[in-house]
């Protein structure tokens, strides 16, 4: 055997494609065996065996006086194996990380939903309270986008009082808020 790979492995270091597909051949199985000893994944396997390949053709010159065909090539397989295992911790690091991550930012992400939620609902039972005019002002102005001047017509009222009930909604709100920011923090 050693000699036939000698025979070819010379061919294969001038360049003779018949050499590289007579070597590929005669150890595509013998790899293919080897990796799937360690990775169970032929799909990967096969993919290694093409990068092993292809590099025995970029570097065949020096391939050419190597000792083994075989063992120069068994230990290009070993390296490959170490990196794909390195490889794989460093992914499953990384996804790990990514996981947690998005875990305590998915939680963060609720309960702010929650706070916000309950907020607005604090608001809404808050403006329900409010004095019948002053609830009307503010829905008319802050939920429906009606403007001051629109409102003190509507309402036949001057709008300098329009303005008053808005700060003074404006106001029970913000205490609202604030108070509701101290007890959640």
């Amino acid at each position: 055997m050693e000699d036939i790979d000698l025979k070819y492995i010379k061919r294969l270091g001038e360049g003779d494609h018949k050499a590289f597909d007579i070597l590929f051949m005669q150890y595509h199985s013998k790899l293919k065996r080897f990796f799937l000893g360690f990775i169970k994944d032929e799909e990967v396997a096969n993919d290694m065996i093409q990068d092993i390949f292809l590099k025995v053709w970029i570097n065949k010159e020096t391939i050419s006086k190597a000792d083994s065909f075989n063992r120069y090539l068994f230990q290009m397989a070993r390296n490959m194996i170490y990196d794909y295992f390195d490889h794989e911790l460093v992914k499953e690091k990384y996804e790990h990380n990514v996981l947690e991550n998005t875990e305590y930012l998915y939680s963060d992400l609720l309960e702010e939903e929650i706070y916000a939620k309950e907020l607005s609902l604090l608001i809404d039972i808050a403006i329900e309270k409010m004095p019948p005019q002053r609830k009307q002002i503010f829905i008319l102005s802050r939920k429906k986008g009606v403007s001051n001047d629109e409102i003190a017509q509507k309402l036949n009222i001057n709008k300098r009082t329009v303005e008053n009930h808005i700060t003074l909604a404006i106001k029970e709100l913000r205490k609202i808020i604030q108070s509701t920011l101290c007890f959640l923090s």
